[in-house]
C-alpha cells in the first residue's frame, strides 16, 4: 500500500502551482486524494544528450565485444561515478561468463534508506548493446539502435540520477545496463544466475525496452510484457492515478515477455520481472535497420515516459509489503 511518507517526499520537491494527480490507493484504510503533484523529474535536454551520444556513429552500433560498445560502457560507468553511485560488485563492469569475447554489464548500487527494507532489492535495467555494422542501406551500414535500445538505456540513466540525488528508495536498488541482449539475453542471463547464486532477496525487476517513439493511441502510455503474469500493471496504474500501463495483443503474439532482459530474472527468481515499451510493431519501421537513428526519436515522449514512471517506481519500491505479486 502507499504510505504517507512517499507523498510527503514528493510534495517537498514539487514545483509551485503544480497540478495534482488523484490516486485511488488507500493508506491505512484512508483514501489519499489530490496529494501527489505532477513534477518534471528530468529535463528533455538531458535525455537528448545521453541518447545522442549512445546513437552516434562513433559507437558503430554498439555490437557486443566491439570497440564501440566499450565506449558506451565507459560513458555509462562515468555517469554512475559522477552521480555518486557505487558499483554493486568490485567494479562497475561485470564480465559476462557466457560470451566468447570480453563483454560487460555495467552495474551500480544505491542502498536503501530503511533499516529493514534495504535487505530487499529492486533491479531497474535496460540493454545498451545493439547489432553493430550490417548490410548497408543507402550507403549506411551502422545500425545505431536509437529505439533499440539506446532509448531504454537513456531512461535508466535518468532514473539512476533521480534516486542517486534524492536517496528516497527504502529498498536497495541495483541499476543495470545489460550487454549481449541481442545475442540471446546473455547479459541478463549471466547477472540473474550470479545474483541467484548469491541468494539476493529480489522483490521485482523492471526493464525499459524501446520507448523512443509514441504509440498511435491515447488509451495508454506504455504496455507491459507479461501483462497477466502479475498485478504490476494494476499497481502502476493505481499509483499513477491514470491509465499509464496497458495491454496490446502483439505482446502475446510475439511472446515479448520472453524476448527481453526481464525474462532471466523471472526464470531464476520466480518474481515479477517485466518490461515496459512503446514499440508496437506499427509505429516504427526501422527495427534492426541503419535508419534507427537519433533524429527519429521523440525525446519529448521519452521524457514524459521517464517523468511518469519515476514516482511510480518510487512508490512501488517503498511499499511496506511486497504488494506486487505473481498471479
Amino acid at each position: 500500500m502507499k504510505k504517507i511518507s512517499f507523498f510527503t517526499s514528493l510534495l517537498l520537491v514539487a514545483c509551485g502551482g503544480a497540478k495534482p494527480i488523484v490516486s485511488n490507493i488507500p493508506t491505512d484504510d484512508v483514501a489519499i486524494v489530490n496529494t501527489v503533484a505532477k513534477i518534471d523529474f528530468v529535463k528533455e535536454e538531458n535525455v537528448s544528450k545521453t541518447l545522442k551520444f549512445l546513437t552516434s556513429d562513433e559507437l558503430e552500433g554498439r555490437n557486443t565485444g566491439s570497440e564501440g560498445i566499450e565506449k558506451a560502457s565507459a560513458y555509462l560507468e562515468n555517469l554512475l561515478k559522477e552521480n555518486g553511485v557505487k558499483p554493486y560488485f568490485k567494479t562497475y563492469k561485470d564480465t559476462l561468463s557466457n560470451f566468447d569475447r570480453p563483454a560487460y554489464n555495467v552495474v551500480g548500487f544505491i542502498e536503501g534508506n530503511d533499516s529493514k527494507l534495504k535487505n530487499e532489492f529492486v533491479i531497474i535495467g535496460a540493454h545498451y548493446d545493439h547489432i553493430g555494422r550490417i548490410k548497408a542501406v543507402n550507403g549506411d551500414d551502422i545500425a545505431n539502435g536509437a529505439n533499440d535500445n539506446a532509448s531504454g538505456t537513456t531512461a535508466v540513466t535518468e532514473v539512476m540520477k533521480y534516486f542517486a540525488k534524492n536517496k528516497t528508495n527504502k529498498r536497495s536498488l541495483i541499476i543495470t545496463f545489460f550487454s549481449a541482449e541481442e545475442k540471446g539475453l546473455l547479459g541478463s542471463k549471466h547477472l540473474a544466475k550470479k545474483l541467484k547464486e548469491q541468494n539476493l532477496n529480489l522483490y521485482f525487476m523492471f526493464n525499459y525496452e524501446m520507448i523512443g517513439v509514441k504509440m498511435n493511441r491515447e488509451d495508454m502510455l506504455l504496455y507491459l510484457t507479461g501483462f497477466g503474469k502479475s498485478n504490476m500493471a494494476q499497481i502502476m496504474n493505481d499509483y499513477s492515478g491514470e491509465k499509464l500501463i496497458g495491454y496490446i495483443p502483439a505482446e502475446t503474439q510475439y511472446q515479448l515477455f520472453r524476448a527481453s532482459d526481464n525474462y532471466p530474472f523471472f526464470t531464476e527468481f520466480d518474481v515479477p520481472a517485466q518490461t515496459v515499451s512503446t514499440f508496437d510493431f506499427e509505429n516504427f519501421q526501422f527495427y534492426h535497420q541503419p535508419d534507427d537513428e537519433f533524429e527519429l526519436m521523440d525525446t519529448k515522449h521519452m521524457t514524459n515516459v521517464i517523468n511518469k514512471t519515476i514516482p511510480v517506481l518510487e512508490a512501488m519500491m517503498n511499499a511496506e509489503t511486497k504488494e506486487i505479486q505473481m498471479k
